[in-house]
């Protein structure tokens, strides 16, 4: 898979800002990567060297909208959380302080 179909986002919460000064990032990515595809992806991209991956899928919830209230179904969604060595980091995600 390419890169960025493996990569769609990164993820930016405060939990996951949180999680940064224990060097793990979060990013979602697309539903069919595996996680030798999100590392490969990550480990290109940034430059750095990644030790461990752990991933979540979550279902697609329905959602009303509109005047009429009409139910809308919500794609799933997966996201990687991307744990790296002692000391490296991915700029984006640096608060600036």
């Amino acid at each position: 898979m390419d890169a960025h179909n493996v990569l769609l986002k990164p993820l930016i919460t405060e939990k996951s800002m949180k999680d940064v000064t224990n060097d793990k990032f979060t990013f979602l990515v697309g539903l069919s990567a595996s996680k030798y595809d999100v590392k490969k992806a990550v480990e290109k991209m940034y430059g750095v060297t990644v030790l461990s991956i752990t991933t979540q899928i979550t279902k697609g919830q329905t959602q009303r909208v509109g005047a009429k209230r009409t139910e809308i179904k919500k794609s799933p969604t997966k996201k990687a959380i991307v744990r790296l060595e002692k000391g490296q980091k991915i700029d984006l995600f640096d608060l600036g302080a």
